[in-house]
């Protein structure tokens, strides 16, 4: 269907015209449906209680723009300007990455360890606050504080801390540990940074053509970063302390490794639905 009326475009019609549009994507029907949503600004059962109320002349132009960005590549999460994680929503925006589903199971995991009442938790590399804000959500008692080299990402940090119920986490303005004060003492710290090889072809796959490289890639073997986290995250950690970094599914014997020689203890990985170690952590006993 051409769609070149908009008087005459339902609902129904323009999901079926957009789907059609993206139909060489991962999920056009789904996309289509979540833009015109931003559109709308409804809930996505409004679409199918009135598949038949028609579009406004403006209403259908924005969808018809949207379509076309996403067609050529450009992230949804970028389009309609949030994105949800854990059971929060947030704002996104080119400033950072897009939180993945995937990395709900580094809250998990988190969530999971024998911490104190009140524990101190470090998220490094924050980006829109997802990992400290789902930790914050469901543990109020613990002091949380996120940590990003981005004042833009941090700002965007803040409004979703207050976006999601005025949540209290300390924002700090550090390429890793650099800025952190040097009595800084955490119970545990927990990152997903930038792991991607240089030169991987997934780079140019997807929405991560569209996301900030030095947010995606450390060196030639993506553990660059990750490297340097290990090397200096004991100077910040308290005794029996965890450390837990999301990494890529080749990377945790390399990992492993490096924790072992740093003089971490209890290394273990934890894998993700596909069954593919996604996740390393390890144990700081000394003081």
């Amino acid at each position: 269907m051409d769609c070149e009326d908009s008087d005459a475009v339902t609902i129904a019609q323009a999901l079926a015209w957009a789907s059609a549009e993206l139909q060489d994507g991962e999920s056009p029907a789904v996309d289509s449906r979540v833009l015109l949503c931003a559109v709308l600004d409804c809930e996505r059962t409004y679409l199918f209680t009135w598949p038949d109320k028609a579009l406004s002349e403006a209403q259908y132009t924005r969808f018809k723009n949207l379509i076309a960005k996403r067609r050529e590549g450009y992230p949804v999460a970028y389009l309609t300007g949030t994105r949800d994680f854990w059971s929060l929503t947030l704002n996104v925006n080119e400033s950072t990455l897009i939180p993945r589903p995937e990395t709900e199971l580094l809250v998990e995991t988190a969530l999971a360890l024998e911490l104190p009442e009140s524990a101190c938790v470090c998220d490094l590399g924050t980006g829109t606050g997802a990992i400290a804000l789902a930790l914050k959500t469901e543990q109020p008692a613990w002091q949380v504080t996120g940590v990003d080299r981005i004042a833009e990402a941090l700002e965007l940090a803040a409004a979703n801390a207050q976006l999601n119920g005025q949540l209290e986490v300390n924002w700090l303005l550090s390429h890793w540990f650099a800025e952190l004060p040097t009595d800084s003492r955490f119970d545990l710290i927990v990152t997903n940074p930038p792991y991607v090889e240089s030169d991987s072809e997934y780079l140019q796959q997807g929405d991560v053509r569209f996301e900030p490289v030095s947010a995606l890639t450390a060196g030639a073997d993506g553990l660059e970063d990750i490297r340097e986290i290990i090397q200096s995250a004991p100077d910040f950690l308290s005794p029996d302390s965890w450390l837990l970094i999301e990494h890529g599914y080749t990377q945790h014997e390399s990992i492993k490794t490096l924790f072992a020689e740093r003089g971490f203890s209890a290394c273990r990985g934890i894998n993700d639905l596909n069954g593919l170690p996604r996740i390393t952590l390890a144990q700081w006993h000394k003081s």
